[in-house]
């Protein structure tokens, strides 16, 4: 498979704050975990479109529950016992980039079933020493759908086929510390063209810089919401950091002037027109991608010459599910 993904051009992170008023019109804190203490039992509610908690089997059964797996030479997967503090099991996930020798690895696989609102939950932690990474975690729709992350770097969908959104951290050229700030970096049919002709992801960051923390786990929480009609700009995207909302974009929301990389949030800008994702509604939400990317390209664009050869991070709890899921909850 080919991972021609290539990371954003310079893009400048808005220090403005949405209104009071947009922030609350979805929860905070405890949602659907509420009903599921430590994630008990959550993988069989009847929201949950995918719920992993990496407790069963060794790293070779992993395919039984993803339909592809990136472990090159079989180096790049592997367990810990390192964990989030309100989890009720004993390991999870390490992924290990080596460079020179692998780009790090990935697990993804289609959801229960196909969506147009969809929340994804999970916890992930960076190694004490963590660099800049070149792209993380995706989720988006394909259609048809497919048991594999689709190409298509470079080009802006049509509109009947795909979309899709990742949630990475960036350090704006070395501006932000290593591994850098949360923001979003999405391909959709409306994206806008580069200088260069081509389209790249366009950078959607949130409202500040909303900082990855190191050798901390955090909860990290996303929403993709469909427009609801081909014809409406009605889409959003939202952002919870362990448990509160970080970023909500959706009509309305003030922006800067639009470019090749995206927009900047501008406190007193022209509202957003929102995102018409798709022009169909037969295109919907339907795969969730676990993916850790590491090149030396994205060390040197922050002005490193001499990156880290060897980085880590971990993960544990992920549910994507079609309503707000929230932090593990913890035994009464």
């Amino acid at each position: 498979m080919n991972l021609r993904l290539i990371f954003p051009a310079a893009f400048v992170i808005s220090k403005a704050l949405f209104s009071n008023q947009s922030q609350a019109e979805l929860p905070e804190g405890s949602g659907l975990s509420a009903k599921h203490r430590n994630d008990a039992g959550i993988v069989d509610d009847p929201a949950v479109l995918l719920a992993e908690d990496f407790e069963s089997g060794d790293t070779t059964d992993l395919k039984k529950r993803w339909e592809e797996i990136s472990n090159k030479d079989n180096k790049v997967l592997a367990w810990s016992t390192d964990q989030p503090r309100a989890s009720r099991g004993k390991r999870s996930l390490q992924i290990t980039s080596t460079l020179g020798e692998n780009t790090g690895g990935h697990l993804y696989r289609r959801l229960k079933r196909e969506v147009d609102t969809v929340f994804a939950r999970f916890y992930v932690r960076f190694a004490d020493d963590a660099q800049y990474v070149h792209h993380f975690v995706h989720l988006g729709g394909y259609r048809p759908s497919t048991s594999w992350p689709q190409g298509g770097a470079g080009e802006r969908p049509v509109g009947d086929e795909r979309f899709t959104v990742g949630i990475e951290p960036w350090g704006n050229y070395g501006k932000l510390p290593p591994p850098g700030g949360w923001y979003f970096y999405s391909y959709w049919c409306e994206m806008k063209v580069s200088a260069g002709g081509k389209y790249w992801g366009n950078a959607i960051p949130p409202s500040r810089p909303a900082l990855v923390p190191r050798n901390q786990w955090q909860c990290v929480e996303v929403m993709l919401k469909c427009n609801t009609t081909p014809d409406k700009r009605d889409g959003e995207l939202a952002l919870w950091l362990d448990g509160k909302l970080t970023t909500h974009i959706h009509p309305g929301t003030p922006r800067g002037p639009w470019s090749g990389q995206g927009f900047e949030q501008a406190e007193n800008g022209e509202p957003f027109e929102g995102f018409r994702w798709r022009t169909t509604t037969e295109l919907k939400v339907n795969f969730f991608w676990l993916l850790f990317y590491v090149t030396e390209n994205a060390a040197r664009q922050a002005g490193i010459e001499k990156p880290n050869p060897v980085n880590r991070v971990w993960f544990d709890d992920i549910v994507v599910a079609s309503e707000y899921i929230g932090p593990t909850a913890d035994s009464p």
